[in-house]
Protein backbone atom coordinates (compact mmCIF):
# COMPACT_ATOMS: atom_id res chain seq x y z
CA UNK A 1 0.00 0.00 0.00
CA UNK A 2 2.94 2.33 -0.87
CA UNK A 3 2.00 6.13 -0.49
CA UNK A 4 -1.49 5.65 1.69
CA UNK A 5 0.76 8.11 4.62
CA UNK A 6 1.51 10.92 3.92
CA UNK A 7 4.10 12.80 6.36
CA UNK A 8 3.90 15.87 7.47
CA UNK A 9 7.00 18.58 8.12
CA UNK A 10 6.40 22.06 8.63
CA UNK A 11 8.84 25.01 7.40
CA UNK A 12 7.58 27.10 10.58
CA UNK A 13 8.29 24.45 13.11
CA UNK A 14 11.84 24.00 14.11
CA UNK A 15 14.40 21.48 11.72
CA UNK A 16 16.60 20.06 14.19
CA UNK A 17 13.70 16.93 14.94
CA UNK A 18 14.04 13.75 12.92
CA UNK A 19 11.00 12.72 12.32
CA UNK A 20 7.50 14.31 10.78
CA UNK A 21 5.53 16.35 12.69
CA UNK A 22 2.55 14.00 11.38
CA UNK A 23 1.43 11.58 9.30
CA UNK A 24 -2.00 11.83 7.43
CA UNK A 25 -3.88 9.15 5.96
CA UNK A 26 -7.00 9.73 3.61
CA UNK A 27 -9.95 7.82 4.89
CA UNK A 28 -13.94 7.19 4.54
CA UNK A 29 -16.82 8.18 7.22
CA UNK A 30 -19.41 6.25 7.79
CA UNK A 31 -21.07 7.58 4.80
CA UNK A 32 -18.32 6.84 2.49
CA UNK A 33 -17.74 10.57 2.52
CA UNK A 34 -13.83 11.31 2.02
CA UNK A 35 -12.46 12.43 5.70
CA UNK A 36 -8.43 13.14 6.15
CA UNK A 37 -7.15 11.05 9.46
CA UNK A 38 -4.53 12.95 11.28
CA UNK A 39 -1.89 11.55 13.78
CA UNK A 40 0.75 13.68 15.06
CA UNK A 41 3.90 13.65 16.91
CA UNK A 42 4.10 14.87 20.48
CA UNK A 43 4.44 18.61 19.96
CA UNK A 44 7.21 19.64 22.06
CA UNK A 45 8.34 23.10 23.93
CA UNK A 46 10.59 24.02 21.50
CA UNK A 47 10.78 27.31 19.56
CA UNK A 48 12.18 27.76 15.56
CA UNK A 49 15.81 27.98 16.57
CA UNK A 50 15.18 24.19 18.03
CA UNK A 51 15.69 25.23 22.00
CA UNK A 52 13.42 24.29 25.22
CA UNK A 53 11.18 27.66 25.80
CA UNK A 54 10.71 28.55 29.83
CA UNK A 55 12.72 25.74 30.98
CA UNK A 56 11.02 24.92 34.58
CA UNK A 57 7.73 27.27 33.52
CA UNK A 58 4.44 24.63 32.97
CA UNK A 59 2.62 26.76 31.88
CA UNK A 60 4.63 28.72 29.42
CA UNK A 61 6.06 25.13 28.29
CA UNK A 62 2.35 24.33 27.76
CA UNK A 63 1.30 26.87 25.49
CA UNK A 64 4.33 26.96 23.42
CA UNK A 65 3.23 23.05 22.74
CA UNK A 66 -0.56 23.91 21.96
CA UNK A 67 1.32 26.25 19.27
CA UNK A 68 3.07 24.06 18.00
CA UNK A 69 0.58 21.54 18.01
CA UNK A 70 -1.73 23.60 15.85
CA UNK A 71 0.94 24.40 13.23
CA UNK A 72 1.37 20.73 12.86
CA UNK A 73 -2.80 19.96 12.07
CA UNK A 74 -2.82 22.78 10.40
CA UNK A 75 0.33 21.70 7.92
CA UNK A 76 -1.78 18.67 7.83
CA UNK A 77 -5.19 19.73 6.62
CA UNK A 78 -6.80 19.89 10.19
CA UNK A 79 -7.70 22.23 13.33
CA UNK A 80 -7.79 21.88 16.87
CA UNK A 81 -11.75 21.36 16.48
CA UNK A 82 -11.07 18.40 14.11
CA UNK A 83 -9.10 16.42 17.19
CA UNK A 84 -10.68 13.03 18.73
CA UNK A 85 -8.04 12.54 21.60
CA UNK A 86 -5.46 13.90 23.13
CA UNK A 87 -2.42 13.08 25.31
CA UNK A 88 -0.58 14.94 27.19
CA UNK A 89 2.51 14.07 29.22
CA UNK A 90 3.85 16.03 32.16
CA UNK A 91 7.27 15.54 33.20
CA UNK A 92 6.30 15.92 37.18
CA UNK A 93 4.97 13.53 40.13
CA UNK A 94 3.04 16.56 41.23
CA UNK A 95 -0.35 17.04 40.56
CA UNK A 96 -0.38 20.89 40.59
CA UNK A 97 2.01 20.41 38.10
CA UNK A 98 0.02 18.21 35.52
CA UNK A 99 -2.90 20.65 36.11
CA UNK A 100 -1.06 23.49 35.35
CA UNK A 101 -0.59 22.20 32.26
CA UNK A 102 -3.98 20.61 31.48
CA UNK A 103 -5.47 23.75 32.01
CA UNK A 104 -3.50 25.47 29.30
CA UNK A 105 -4.03 22.71 27.20
CA UNK A 106 -7.98 23.06 27.77
CA UNK A 107 -8.01 26.75 27.28
CA UNK A 108 -6.51 26.22 23.68
CA UNK A 109 -8.88 23.71 23.12
CA UNK A 110 -11.73 25.46 24.35
CA UNK A 111 -15.24 24.81 23.72
CA UNK A 112 -13.80 21.44 21.77
CA UNK A 113 -13.22 19.12 25.02
CA UNK A 114 -12.47 16.10 22.99
CA UNK A 115 -11.17 13.40 25.29
CA UNK A 116 -7.76 12.80 26.24
CA UNK A 117 -5.65 11.30 29.08
CA UNK A 118 -3.28 13.41 31.29
CA UNK A 119 0.13 11.38 32.22
CA UNK A 120 2.94 12.09 34.83
CA UNK A 121 6.16 10.55 33.16
CA UNK A 122 9.60 11.09 34.64
CA UNK A 123 11.11 12.31 31.99
CA UNK A 124 10.69 13.80 27.87
CA UNK A 125 13.30 13.62 25.21
CA UNK A 126 14.49 17.44 25.54
CA UNK A 127 17.00 19.42 27.59
CA UNK A 128 14.55 20.89 30.02
CA UNK A 129 11.24 19.65 28.64
CA UNK A 130 8.34 19.90 30.94
CA UNK A 131 5.44 19.37 28.53
CA UNK A 132 4.16 17.06 25.20
CA UNK A 133 1.26 16.61 23.99
CA UNK A 134 0.06 14.45 21.47
CA UNK A 135 -3.13 14.58 18.83
CA UNK A 136 -5.36 12.51 16.63
CA UNK A 137 -7.74 14.29 14.53
CA UNK A 138 -10.14 13.19 11.62
CA UNK A 139 -10.86 16.46 9.34
CA UNK A 140 -13.53 16.28 5.87
CA UNK A 141 -11.50 16.41 2.94
CA UNK A 142 -11.63 20.42 1.74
Amino acid sequence: MSGAVRLVRDAELTAVVDYAYAAVADLADTAGRPVRGVWTAGACPLDAAGATVAPGDYSAQAHQVMHNLRKALDSAGASLDDVVKTTVYVASAERADLVRAWEVVREHMGRHDAPGTLLGVAVLGYPDQLVEVEAVAVAAEE
